[in-house]
């Protein structure tokens, strides 16, 4: 049929946006995404890590780290001398009693599954919904995938950043020791 050209059938298909789905097939498997959740903060918050684009576990949970292998509620609570949490209301707890903010240095970007390295199209985060409303003192970054997007998108802005190794489980290099002694910076 001369009406469907193959060029017609590889187009990506448009579809209306909501937080956390799909606007836009592109690459094989990669889609773009808003970021499906608000920022975590109160007006006591004094730190904020960013990292870089919730996984698919955290997209579905709808909250920061969802993924039961990754290290973040561990590392952190071990930090902080804490019970992990593990509810997401217990996760906001333990967060507000530490003054932690959470976001992510992306608000927009085009991502296949959870795989920070096919991360592309960045739009970043606007920091100052949290900045201006609270008395950040530290910036930190939850892996290579946000500090180069901070370093590259946010810094002229925010200022300079603490980089701390990633909390999920593709960085198997480090254990959970190794992460609890260099993320132990966070509690100052």
């Amino acid at each position: 049929n001369q009406k469907n050209s193959s060029s017609e059938k590889r187009k990506p298909e448009m579809c209306i946006a909501k937080k956390g789905q799909p606007m836009y097939n592109h690459r094989k498997g990669a889609i773009t995404m808003i970021h499906p959740f608000e920022p975590f903060f109160d007006r006591q918050s004094r730190i904020l890590i960013l990292g870089s684009f919730p996984s698919v576990a955290s997209r579905a949970q709808g909250f920061y780290y969802g993924h039961p292998q990754n290290r973040f509620w561990r590392v952190t609570a071990a930090v902080f001398g804490s019970a992990v949490p593990v509810t997401i209301e217990e996760k906001k707890i333990f967060l507000r009693n530490n003054h932690i903010a959470l976001w992510d240095v992306a608000c927009e970007c085009e991502i296949v599954n959870s795989e920070d390295s096919t991360i592309k199209a960045v739009i970043p985060s606007d920091l100052s919904r949290i900045t201006d409303r609270c008395d950040i003192k530290r910036i930190f970054v939850n892996g290579k995938k946000a500090l180069s997007i901070y370093e590259r998108m946010l810094e002229s802005k925010y200022g300079k950043t603490t980089y701390l190794p990633s909390t999920s489980p593709a960085n198997a290099a480090w254990s959970v020791e190794r992460l609890i002694e260099v993320w132990s910076v966070i509690n100052c």
